[in-house]
Formats: C-alpha cells, sequence, structure tokens
C-alpha cells in the first residue's frame, strides 16, 4: 500500500453500504484497516459495462485506490484481495447487521485496525460455517470492547468483587454488572464468564450473552433502532407456526 497527502493505493478494505449516485456511479460507505470507515465517491460502476460492478460487493476483502481532499475523495481502482466462496445465504442477514453496527457505531476517519481484524475475522468464520450465534456475540464483545464501551466481565460494578460462576447478576448501563437480588431474569455468572472467555457452548450462555450485549449496544445507540433487528425480527414472525 502507498499514500501520499491525496492518494492512497491498494489500501485493505470492506464495503459497508452503497446507494446510487447520479446514473452510473456509487457512494461507497467503506471499513479500511489503516483509514478507518469513510466515504467514496465511485464513477461508471453501474450498468452492464461497469468493470467494477461485481467486484465492489458487501463482505469480500478488497484493495481500495482513491484520490481527492475532503470528505468523500473518488475511487479509482479496486480488486478483490483474496478469492474465496460467498457467505452462506443463511449468514448474509447477520452480516449486514455487523455492517450496520459499524456504520452506527464507527466514527469517518477514526483507524480502528484491531476492529478491521475482528471483523476480518467474524466474516471468516462465518464463510467456514462455524456457528452462527456465537460468531455474532464475540464480535458484538469485541466491538464494544475497541469502542471503549466494554463491560467488565469478570468482576462486579467498580470492580467490588470476581463474579461468581453460581450467582446471578443484573447489568445496568453505565454502571455494570451488580448482583441480582432474585436469580429470576438475571444473568448468570457461569454465562458472563464465559462470554468473557468466549467460549459460549451452551444455550443459557447464548441467551445471557444476546440479552446483556443488545442491552449494552442499545446504550451506544442512544434509542436508534436497527433496520436488520427489525427486518430479522419480521422473518421470525413470518416463519412462526
Amino acid at each position: 500500500m502507498s499514500r501520499s497527502p491525496h492518494r492512497v493505493a491498494l489500501a485493505p478494505g470492506y464495503v459497508l453500504h452503497h446507494r446510487p449516485w447520479r446514473d452510473t456511479s456509487r457512494i461507497l460507505e467503506v471499513l479500511t484497516r489503516d483509514y478507518g470507515r469513510l466515504t467514496l465517491f465511485a464513477r461508471g460502476v453501474r450498468g452492464p459495462a461497469a468493470k467494477l460492478s461485481p467486484v465492489l460487493q458487501p463482505f469480500q476483502l478488497l484493495l481500495l485506490s482513491w484520490s481527492g481532499r475532503g470528505e468523500a475523495p473518488l475511487l479509482t481502482a479496486a480488486e478483490r484481495a483474496e478469492g474465496g466462496a460467498a457467505l452462506p445465504a443463511a449468514c448474509l442477514l447477520p452480516a449486514f447487521y455487523l455492517n450496520e453496527l459499524l456504520l452506527r457505531l464507527t466514527t469517518r476517519h477514526d483507524p480502528l485496525p484491531e476492529l478491521f481484524d475482528h471483523y476480518h475475522e467474524a466474516l471468516a468464520r462465518l464463510r467456514a460455517g462455524a456457528a452462527l450465534e456465537p460468531c455474532l456475540r464475540i464480535f458484538e464483545k469485541r466491538l464494544l470492547d475497541v469502542l471503549g464501551y466494554g463491560v467488565d466481565l469478570v468482576s462486579e460494578a467498580h470492580g467490588a468483587a470476581p463474579l461468581a460462576p453460581d450467582r446471578y447478576y443484573d447489568f445496568r448501563a453505565g454502571h455494570g454488572l451488580v448482583p441480582a437480588r432474585e436469580a429470576g431474569g438475571a444473568l448468570r455468572g457461569s454465562s458472563l464468564l464465559a462470554l468473557a472467555a468466549e467460549e459460549l457452548s451452551d444455550a443459557r450462555a447464548l441467551t445471557d450473552a444476546r440479552r446483556l450485549l443488545q442491552a449494552a449496544l442499545d446504550g451506544c445507540l442512544e434509542g436508534r433502532p436497527l433496520a436488520s433487528r427489525a427486518v430479522a425480527k419480521s422473518m421470525k414472525r413470518r416463519v412462526a407456526p
């Protein structure tokens, strides 16, 4: 990869979202390893004669080149960085959910190489057939950690005491985990410790991890709904008996 004040070549990146621009072009939202999330204008990439149309697809690691000043430089080239199978159909909506989290919770032009690597790993695991729920929960946990909103999963709020596997806890946004007065509806200590170790192998641990991480993410989203969650709920209602 080469760079100059106004020109970048062969930067690893992913397309998170795109929308039409004028007749044959697109506006791309991309996540790059070295430059963070940014907007790129891509000219002439729509239509049957557009050579880059099959390249600029989500969930494929790309090498992106661009030039120009300002908030939205011009894409000058793109190529696939690696071959490999497409994501399984069942993983497409969950992967779009990951993209939506990145779009909502990251800041433009803020390089987060560790987060880029976590995203790359999550897609690789989904492509390889890894269990969906643990993969999503681990990415959510790592996303919160990198952004500075991670939950202490080994100690009670303010480091009061280590979590005990056989006790139950409530999560309070902005504070952390506190001992629950009763077990009903609370999070089991063993589930929280399993999430801390990223070893989610049983149904209770997955359920508790989903509840905790959704609450933590909702606090970061400040009440803004996620389109991918709404679509997933709608699909579940359609297939419910």
